[in-house]
């Protein structure tokens, strides 16, 4: 396999708690500032629709990605979301991305390289278990402790209204 600058990703399977989240939140940040080399996946071009004047017909810009699922540089903890991506195709358990957008094949090779890392980092961060801030933990207690004396307030006044009803003396 060809070395790449790519940093490999921790080795989870899913994402248990804090310290899970905490390895694969410096992966993705780590990843976010990287982009994808063209040596890791594999290329294809077509002639595109859309605008391309008198080369519509022979020049071939449209560029198809393909990357397996199984790539090393891919979080293990990510695969079962981009499964159920759109861009996964089961019969090769491979992603495959498609850019029509320019009119030059370099651009469209950019953009699929672009939509790849997007797809991934998306689908990386969307299982991060992440830590409620102080504010938030206060803001909670608060919440509790507000709820907890409205229902005492409550009870207290459906327990006077009950006594009301049964202390009347009818002489």
């Amino acid at each position: 396999m060809a070395h790449h600058s790519l940093p490999p990703p921790p080795p989870l399977a899913s994402l248990q708690n804090a310290a899970d989240s905490a390895q694969a939140e410096t992966w993705i940040n780590t990843f976010k500032a990287q982009a994808i080399p063209k040596d890791l996946v594999e290329f294809s071009f077509s002639r595109s629709s859309g605008p391309g004047g008198q080369n519509v017909n022979k020049v071939n810009t449209k560029a198809t990605l393909r990357c397996s699922l199984d790539a090393t540089w891919i979080p293990q903890w990510a695969k079962a979301a981009l499964k159920q991506s759109p861009a996964y195709v089961s019969s090769n358990r491979k992603i495959m991305i498609t850019s029509t957008v320019y009119r030059s094949q370099a651009q469209n090779i950019q953009d699929c390289l672009l939509k790849l890392h997007n797809l991934i980092l998306s689908t990386a961060s969307a299982s991060l278990i992440k830590e409620p801030s102080n504010e938030q933990k206060a803001r909670v207690r608060n919440l509790q402790r507000v709820e907890k004396e409205n229902r005492k307030a409550e009870k207290s006044y459906r327990s006077q209204v009950k006594r009301s009803r049964s202390s009347r003396d009818w002489d």
